[in-house]
């Protein structure tokens, strides 16, 4: 340890590290602080259930906007593998179970079971035209998320106005309902605007929108891929990285202070031998901004609210399918779960009335299908599989009266929409730990902020901001600068932040680097 560094990263998450890696590289002194006893924020892998070999991806579980520049730059040794799968989703339609198959790349499959669906081609023709087009906006967007901030303006004239107006000026609901006629397939676009946010398809905030942009933005084609040993490869390589580069991790530092002028700066924590303070130039904070502003002394005057239900399983097997449809198969993709357009608009409707959905929207997604390596041989052999379920329209308010019981409510009514689309018991797939219990794990919002330190459980550290400068005066700037010169945010909760992209770590580096 040194008593002055040129920069001090509060936080070592996955954003943190790709910054440090970047500074280090180029000659800087760079000290990473992180509160838990190991890097990774909510990109970690872990054992979840007692005496069972399987790390899950605990909390964040795929990839789709880190950059392959940044794979690139850093060196990381990491694999990203492709689904066959994009989605499946399990109907029921006039007594009869259905499921709507979408392969990556689509082809005559994908076609068929549109028209299976929905009795006719104008569905699918529907979606290969909307997607075309919103492919065109990612191919136009995705290269900027590497450079200053571009005005919205100069992006509009890149693209389609008229799509620039159905995505970015206007409800997405309305795109949504003018587009497709069937409600399940509305659903399964819709989707991707609701994941970790809590809003209407008709909100007039346009959150929506902007959500379901990031989804679809990364790398130019959208696609999320699967970390080859689990979002914990993820963090261990980008470690690795920043380690080879020259800087120093620190574990079990827990920042308390926070202090700049525009010239230096301080950083105080608690660690194993007490109290301790380092000076530096810069300050990178790699936590939500409302974590920030109590690290500054500040008062907090709006928390984050998160917005969803993190279920972990472990199965025995892949259950069975009313639809008749192969599980595997099935589970490969995004298994939707009560996600028909009406079904989100009506959990929301429940939810902002304080009362958790009766019939609440998930999906689904199971990691050892495309990599068994997060398992045990002997796991694997006898056929186990993980499965993550991620609940949509579950806001933090529902479970602030009594954390405990909300949550194993949720989890049952979650757990009993999977079910009602299977052949066979749920209960006889889920494997059992060593004491007897059942392989599940749920997180809320509250369990989620006491983890992993997000504030208000909110995955996205604040509402997810349009990745351009919506003020003029911002062009030509990076979206991480705070009010002080030398105190810039680096993670989720700069603009271009949210998901595991490593935006916020390259683009706070990239301020300091390009000053």
């Amino acid at each position: 340890m040194k008593d002055f560094y040129d920069v001090v990263i509060v936080g070592g998450g996955h954003n943190g590290l790709v910054a440090a890696t970047y500074l280090a590289q180029s000659g800087l002194s760079t000290l990473v602080l992180e509160q838990q006893a190991h890097t990774g924020g909510a990109a970690v892998s872990q054992q979840v259930f007692p005496g069972v070999d399987a790390r899950l991806s605990r909390y964040s579980y795929l990839v789709s906007l880190l950059p392959d520049k940044i794979a690139a730059d850093l060196g990381l040794s990491l694999e990203l593998r492709s689904r066959a799968v994009a989605s499946y989703t399990p109907v029921r339609r006039s007594g009869r179970d259905l499921g709507l198959m979408v392969e990556r790349p689509e082809g005559a499959a994908t076609r068929a079971s549109f028209e299976a669906l929905t009795g006719s081609g104008a569905d699918y023709a529907a979606w290969t035209s909307f997607y075309g087009a919103v492919g065109s906006l990612a191919a136009a967007i995705a290269p900027t998320l590497l450079e200053p901030l571009q005005s919205g303006a100069v992006l509009r004239s890149r693209v389609d106005s008229a799509l620039w107006d159905e995505l970015i000026e206007r409800p997405l609901g309305e795109t949504i309902e003018r587009r497709f006629a069937d409600d399940t397939v509305r659903g399964v676009v819709a989707t991707d605007s609701v994941i970790g946010t809590f809003a209407s398809l008709h909100d007039e905030s346009l959150i929506q929108n902007r959500c379901f942009l990031y989804h679809l933005i990364g790398n130019g084609t959208g696609e999320w891929r699967v970390p080859v040993g689990g979002m914990g490869a993820v963090t261990d390589a980008l470690a690795a990285a920043a380690r080879r580069a020259g800087a120093a991790l620190v574990t079990n530092a827990e920042v308390t202070t926070v202090e700049a002028d525009g010239v230096r700066g301080s950083v105080t924590w608690m660690g194993g031998d007490g109290e301790r303070s380092v000076d530096c130039s810069y300050i990178l904070a790699n936590v939500a901004p409302a974590t920030l502003d109590a690290l500054r002394g500040r008062h907090v005057e709006v928390r984050p609210e998160g917005s969803q239900l993190k279920i972990n399983l472990l199965l025995r097997r892949l259950p069975l399918l009313k639809s008749g449809d192969d599980p595997a198969r099935a589970f490969a993709g995004t298994f939707h779960i009560d996600e028909d357009y009406s079904q989100l608009e009506s959990a929301y409707s429940e939810a902002a009335a304080g009362g958790l959905p009766a019939v609440p929207p998930s999906e689904v997604y199971c990691h050892s299908l495309t990599d068994p390596s997060i398992l045990s041989p002997e796991l694997v052999a006898s056929g186990h599989h993980t499965l993550t379920v991620f609940g949509v329209h579950f806001p933090a308010r529902l479970f602030a009266d009594d954390n405990d019981a909300a949550r194993d409510l949720a989890t049952r009514r979650v757990l009993a929409g999977l079910e009602s689309y299977l052949a066979e018991p749920l209960e006889d797939c889920i494997a059992r730990d060593a004491d007897g219990n059942l392989c599940v794990e749920a997180k809320t919002p509250y369990d989620i902020e006491e983890s992993v330190g997000m504030p208000g459980g909110h995955i996205f550290h604040g509402d997810l901001q349009w990745p351009w400068a919506t003020d003029d005066a911002d062009a030509g700037r990076w979206g991480t600068e705070t009010d002080v010169a030398n105190l810039l945010i680096c993670g989720s909760g700069a603009r271009r932040g949210g998901a595991v992209s490593g935006l916020g770590g390259h683009n706070a580096a990239m301020t300091i680097l390009t000053a």
